[in-house]
């Protein structure tokens, strides 16, 4: 196999260019590039969107960084296929860099077929029932395999409403399974044959929505000095009040001079306010799963192209917008795509949300560079809501 090794060198950095408030733009440096945030991660679940973007569709419409699951790759083709293969980058023939999610969200999930241990989670799969096995170890393992760029520390996603006693316990676990995860990354990167040995690592931040725990433990992992954090174990149920309010008590005790990832968030309302607060990854099925369902973002609100008033609207879904879908396509050709089940329906549809989030992210980095973040969002907001 011909790996991607890198070389001993500093695998990353972070420079903060703006700050206005807490918001703040910054440049993530890699060994698969550069990232500029705020960013929104376009997630490629299977080394894929879905909605029939190839890669070279990803860098035409901006994206900076893609997101793969690792419990998925797992199961299909297989982390050690990938491995074979050259990594994920080789695999999917993209250049830029790669978060690779822990697999811990998606085997969670599965509340109704899988049994924690100290060891890990006995589970089985969605596809075939076949009983598996993931740790902290394994988690590591594969996306080693894969070779991401950034690797996320394998830990329980608690419910947001889960008692008190549940949480305490899913969060010293997931510490521990913390200090396994760091200590089997720095042996995997050692390692002459990985195919990327400057992989780094995320930690991440659980506590329901129970402040006092949340914080404490954020405090524990800014201890280890990782690369990067993310909050997670939000956006599962709880209201985006209670979101914020923990964005609000968490961030203080993070590092600042780190990057922040808010996991599985969100709607464009949700990441305007996430910034307004000290958060610069994201990442969200939403773009594409409602793009194949013909609902489409502009900056007025979303439109939901299925509607009959469209059926011979000769305008493009937004007016002035760049993608490939608007530069050449009416909403009424779009609506008849939709409604016919045409494959190139569903793809110009989510290939324009991504492209709207991320000029969405474009504008936000913009904003807080220019030190009138806040109106920007209040206004962004503001017409999205009301449609004007």
């Amino acid at each position: 196999m011909e790996t991607n090794a890198t070389p001993k060198m500093k695998p990353y950095g972070y420079e903060i260019c703006a700050r206005d408030g807490a918001a703040k733009s910054a440049v993530f440096s890699t060994v698969h590039g550069e990232v500029r945030t705020p960013v929104f991660m376009n997630v490629a679940t299977a080394a894929a969107i879905k909605g029939g973007l190839s890669a070279e569709d990803l860098e035409h419409i901006g994206t900076q960084i893609a997101l793969c699951n690792t419990y998925h790759l797992r199961l299909r083709p297989g982390d050690d296929i990938v491995y074979r293969m050259g990594g994920i980058h080789a695999f999917m023939d993209w250049k830029k860099p790669v978060l690779t999610d822990s697999g811990g969200f998606q085997v969670f999930s599965l509340a109704d077929s899988r049994k924690i241990t100290e060891e890990g989670v006995r589970f089985r799969s969605h596809i075939d029932g076949a009983r598996l096995f993931m740790g902290p170890e394994d988690s590591m393992r594969i996306q080693s395999h894969l070779g991401s760029t950034i690797a996320m520390a394998f830990d329980e996603c608690a419910p947001a409403l889960a008692e008190r006693s549940y949480v305490e316990d899913s969060v010293a676990r997931t510490t521990r399974w913390l200090m396994r995860c760091i200590r089997e990354l720095r042996r995997l990167n050692e390692l002459p044959d990985t195919v990327n040995r400057a992989q780094l690592l995320f930690g991440i931040n659980q506590g329901a929505i129970i402040d006092d725990i949340r914080v404490e433990h954020a405090k524990r992992i800014t201890e280890l000095d990782l690369p990067g954090y993310a909050i997670g174990g939000l956006a599962v149920g709880e209201t985006h009040a209670q979101m914020y309010h923990v964005i609000e008590q968490v961030v203080p005790h993070l590092p600042a001079e780190k990057p922040l990832y808010l996991m599985g968030v969100g709607t464009p309302e949700n990441i305007l306010e996430a910034v307004r607060r000290g958060v610069d990854f994201f990442d969200c099925v939403y773009p594409s799963r409602n793009g194949r369902h013909g609902h489409v973002y502009t900056k007025n609100g979303k439109l939901n192209l299925l509607n009959k008033r469209f059926l011979t609207d000769e305008r493009p879904i937004e007016e002035g917008c760049r993608c490939p879908a608007c530069k050449r396509h009416t909403r009424a050709y779009l609506r008849h795509l939709l409604k016919a089940d045409e494959m190139l329906g569903k793809r110009l549809a989510v290939m324009h949300n991504l492209y709207f989030y991320n000029s969405l992210m474009a504008e936000i980095r913009e904003a807080i560079s220019e030190h009138r973040y806040d109106a920007y969002a209040d206004e962004t907001i503001r017409r999205m809501r009301e449609g004007q």
